[in-house]
């Protein structure tokens, strides 16, 4: 297994370790002092018109605020990802019905996640809708 590929499985379980613990300081270490997160929901968290928060005492703020209102219809259902070793994209399905649909890439450098976005469905949507 090449070391790319291996960083990539190594930042794939240890982030959803992070998710699940809620652990800050365990979900920072992944990330490049530079790294960026792209989404919706720091439009919705940080109250601010971009969609993006660069730089690891921004990446701290957003996701402490994740890690404080994480609804219950963001499950952490896992059925593998699929890697080239630079970038991680996670699936949608779950056995147990509806989840919130996000599609996760991450841009792996130098074994840190240095950009992350994240996309969102219509039902992921809506429940940030609903919660607004």
């Amino acid at each position: 297994m090449a070391a790319e590929t291996r960083d990539a499985e190594r930042i794939y379980q240890l982030w959803d370790q992070a998710l699940g613990n809620k652990d800050l300081e365990a979900s920072l270490s992944l990330y490049a002092d530079d790294a960026s997160i792209e989404s919706p929901l720091v439009c919705h968290l940080m109250k601010t018109a971009q969609g993006v928060v660069q730089g690891k005492d921004a990446l701290r703020k957003f996701i402490a605020r994740v890690f404080a209102t994480n609804p219950p219809q963001r499950k952490r259902f896992r059925k593998g990802f699929f890697t080239d070793g630079r970038l991680i994209k996670y699936p949608r399905t779950t056995p147990e019905g509806d989840q919130m649909e996000l599609v996760e890439v991450m841009e792996i450098e130098d074994g840190l996640i240095r950009r992350h976005r994240v996309y969102w469905g219509w039902y992921a949507l809506n429940v940030l809708r609903r919660s607004a």
